[in-house]
């Protein structure tokens, strides 16, 4: 059984992995009025993503007999200031988000909850995973601009994420 304590944290938690996914959904219709597709559609997987990520917590809340309860979500913004500050804003937030799951790890390892501990572990590894794909990102934008071909050719990798 949860603790009082790990419950309320990954609920916590749970609404903060329905924001992630609000938040690439508002980055991904801001590229698709700028005609942006490839982008949009990357931002679109990564939103959906970050509910398979909620899904996994409220799933393991209730396998443990918990209680999901769910909160108010935020509204993300609307408007960026270009694909480069999208990535900017993409990378921080997937830190921010790594030093949640970090947070919970510990809050487990104080309570010693081990089954927790072991749940926490792919949400480890999976942080990885999304700094470095956002960090990738974000860097060849950097390389080769955010006009011309280049963009084009970065557009239409994008596209192919899920393929």
């Amino acid at each position: 059984m949860l603790s009082k304590a790990m419950q309320d944290a990954i609920n916590e938690q749970i609404k903060n992995e329905l924001y992630s996914s609000y938040l690439y959904l508002a980055m991904s219709a801001y590229c698709e009025a700028n005609n942006l597709p490839g982008f949009a559609h990357w931002l679109r997987v990564q939103s959906q993503e970050e509910i398979e990520h909620a899904m996994k917590f409220f799933g393991f809340v209730n396998e443990r007999g918990g209680r999901v309860v769910l909160e108010a979500i935020d509204k993300p913004p609307v408007e960026f200031e270009s694909p480069g500050k999208i990535f900017e804003e993409t990378l921080n937030h997937e830190r921010k988000v790594t030093a949640m799951i970090n947070s919970l790890y510990e809050l487990a390892l104080e309570e010693k909850d081990y089954a927790s501990q072991v749940m926490l572990h792919w949400f480890i590894d999976e942080q990885v995973e999304e700094e470095a794909n956002a960090s990738y990102i974000l860097d060849t934008l950097k390389a080769v601009g955010e006009k011309g071909q280049a963009l084009v050719m970065l557009d239409r990798e994008l596209a192919k994420r899920g393929d």
